[in-house]
């Protein structure tokens, strides 16, 4: 396994980033594998990956640059640079493209475990591969981002409050579970690779939301080190989670629906994200169930959160819809 080792004041200092192109770096993974975790994952490549597959066609030498740079344990360095807090989609893609191309073909052969295609020893492959994360987020992602992003910062909020509750810990274990784990004496598990442990106390530490696919870890050594993890399941597709339907002749669907996914703190706004509901209607429905004691309200910084009180996880319970994806629990995409 792959672990690194940090120190106390790592991770108090750590945080998490929402950022568009990692976003982006793992949608275009998605469509690349065509799996999808979920049906709301299915649905939408139906719509894109038909276009994605037939874009690549029309380009063969990007096809095979994206199946080699992907590798079968190692992304190609340059395809996937480390987020920036704040940094602009155009300013990363830019970083690719001064990609010195000597290093983007050694890259490519790391990840390939072996040598380098004779179709792809050439000058153009940072450009390339710009282009096409540039086609990714303009066809596949920027017309859901809002959506999206509000999902993200659901998940990160949700996860700012575990640590409060249980800690570091307990948050890494639930990131990906079987690959993100907290190992005691100070060690971060990152992945199940054999790799050689890395000291990385003292240095930037950063965990970014994705939407689909898994998480990975990257790194600029010596200093700045990330974890990409899947945001939780209820959040990146809301529609799996039922609404039984005796909470539902109870709540009506709506309202039952909010209810269900207040088991991990939510706001007004990333609520309406995750159902898709208006910003009234989720309004309304809230104010029901504080008045009925099902739910409790609290401020975070700026936001008002929203969560279940223990009324209502009885409730919620007793109905059987407890049972699915939880942020505090082990049902995380990974």
């Amino acid at each position: 396994m792959g672990w690194w080792q940090v120190n106390a004041d790592t991770l108090v200092r750590s945080r998490f980033v929402v950022c568009p192109f990692t976003e982006t770096f793992a949608t275009l993974r998605l469509l690349h594998t065509g799996t999808a975790a979920h049906p709301g994952e299915e649905a939408w490549l139906r719509t894109h990956l038909p276009g994605y597959r037939a874009h690549l066609a029309a380009d063969p030498v990007t096809a095979l640059l994206v199946r080699s740079a992907m590798g079968t344990s190692w992304i190609a360095d340059f395809l996937a640079p480390l987020p920036r807090d704040g940094t602009p989609l155009e300013e990363t893609l830019a970083r690719i493209r001064a990609t010195d191309p000597a290093e983007a073909r050694a890259n490519v052969r790391v990840s390939l475990r072996g040598p380098l295609p004779a179709a792809l020893e050439r000058d153009d492959l940072p450009e390339r591969a710009a282009a096409l994360l540039a086609y990714v987020w303009t066809r596949t992602v920027r017309p859901y981002w809002d959506r999206r992003r509000r999902i993200l910062e659901a998940d990160v909020v949700a996860r700012t409050a575990q640590v409060s509750r249980g800690g570091w810990a307990a948050v890494i274990d639930s990131l990906t579970p079987g690959q993100t784990r907290w190992l005691g004496d100070n060690r971060l598990q990152v992945n199940r690779h054999e790799r050689p442990p890395r000291e990385i106390s003292g240095a930037e530490l950063v965990f970014v939301p994705v939407t689909p696919g898994r998480g990975w870890a990257t790194w600029e050594e010596p200093r700045r080190y990330a974890i990409v993890y899947g945001c939780a399941g209820a959040l990146a597709d809301p529609g799996a989670r039922s609404v039984p339907a005796s909470l539902g002749t109870l709540l009506g669907t709506a309202r039952a629906r909010v209810l269900i996914l207040l088991d991990s703190p939510l706001s007004t706004s990333q609520l309406v994200a995750v159902t898709g509901q208006g910003l009234g209607s989720v309004g309304r429905h809230l104010r029901v169930l504080l008045d009925a004691g099902l739910v409790e309200r609290r401020r975070a910084g700026r936001s008002v959160l929203y969560a279940r009180t223990a009324a209502g996880e009885v409730l919620v319970e007793a109905s059987g819809a407890g049972t699915g994806d939880s942020l505090s629990g082990v049902s995380i995409r990974s």
